[in-house]
């Protein structure tokens, strides 16, 4: 490896070191070989540091956090660690196909701004079904808000972006760092205050380049967040969203965590944030309602009963285009950015796609 590697690769984790080790593989077996990983344990973690101490590979660094601080900076740590000018991110219980890194660096190295951010589709592994992520790919001049969160389906988004997929800047990483405390809609979060920024752009890779396992019997970090801090998160969003984004966001993805109150103070109060802020749509209002009164293990099964008799929407190859607002001194908001798409270069699995980001 070269003193100066192409790609840093950062994976935080804690407590579970036959995920992390499967992880851990996936990015050392890329093809792209001129890589490093750099593995943050956040807290004391002796079996983790027992696991991977039996990957005998160079490029593997460890990086022991005293104490837990959070995936997120867990994360910022390995940035501050990473030594390439591109930054890849891996959730420890997720895994990369071989070709990740090379076909994301081949869509960056065709870039047209400075400070690209590089995602992908993924295979979304749940215990019913397996189907790909995102259903499809943007729209021309569709800002990156609404691609994200506005619903086309009852249950499901269109859009998605995951944290094992993002392959961005080192400086962007640095600059932008991850919200630490924030315990869902990270990667929602980061991209859209990346986006804020001069020189930054979203392209997303049509192939599917990623493993996500979503092994609904292992609880997971992001789902254990209370309602009322997100809430709180989405208000301070507001000004990087649309109206169209915040009322789905409100309607589907906060209703979705706060609808086990079963409290009719607190849906009346979402629904009125969602109406005063927001423009919902007739899907959002369905969505909102359908999220009150029906179980969530029930939307769940329904949901991929649905996305499983599904093939993956073709999405358009665009370029970017010009922001339709803009901050005060000029710059493109994220709420109005759009997101420059390529066209496919690897056949896209003939599994169900679609997401249930939202529910």
């Amino acid at each position: 490896m070269s003193s100066a590697p192409e790609v840093s690769v950062v994976i935080p984790t804690f407590a579970r070191p036959d995920l992390v080790t499967r992880a851990v593989r996936s990015a050392l077996a890329q093809t792209v070989t001129d890589l490093e990983v750099i593995v943050v344990i956040d807290g004391p973690d002796q079996a983790t540091q027992d696991a991977l101490s039996g990957i005998d590979d160079h490029r593997l660094r460890l990086v022991q956090l005293a104490q837990k601080g959070g995936a997120p900076n867990a994360r910022n740590v390995g940035v501050e660690h990473a030594a390439a000018p591109w930054t890849a991110l891996l959730d420890d219980d997720d895994e990369w196909l071989p070709e990740k890194l090379s076909v994301q660096l081949a869509y960056a190295r065709t870039a047209t701004v400075a400070l690209p951010i590089i995602a992908s589709r993924l295979i979304n592994k749940t215990p019913r079904a397996e189907f790909v992520m995102p259903r499809r790919l943007p729209f021309d001049g569709e800002p990156v808000c609404e691609y994200l969160t506005v619903r086309r389906g009852l249950f499901h988004g269109d859009g998605f972006i995951q944290t094992s997929t993002i392959m961005a800047p080192t400086s962007l990483l640095r600059r932008v760092p991850f919200t630490v405390g924030l315990r869902r809609q990270q990667e929602l979060d980061w991209t859209l205050r990346a986006l804020d920024h001069d020189g930054v752009d979203l392209v997303i890779a049509a192939e599917p380049l990623v493993l996500w396992h979503q092994d609904e019997d292992r609880p997971r970090i992001s789902l254990n967040s209370p309602w009322e801090a997100q809430l709180e998160w989405v208000r301070k969003m507001r000004p990087l969203l649309t109206p169209k984004a915040y009322a789905a966001i409100m309607m589907s993805i906060i209703s979705s965590m706060a609808a086990p109150t079963r409290s009719f103070r607190v849906f009346r109060m979402l629904l009125g944030d969602a109406r005063r802020h927001g423009r919902p749509s007739a899907i959002d209002y369905l969505t909102f309602f359908q999220i009150w009164l029906i179980p969530p293990q029930l939307r769940h099964t329904l949901r991929d009963r649905i996305l499983s008799r599904r093939r993956p929407a073709p999405g358009p190859a665009v370029e970017p285009t010009p922001a339709t607002s803009a901050t005060p001194d000029g710059r493109p908001s994220a709420a109005e950015h759009t997101v420059r798409t390529a066209a496919a270069v690897l056949p896209v699995p003939t599994s169900s796609p679609g997401s249930d980001v939202h529910v």
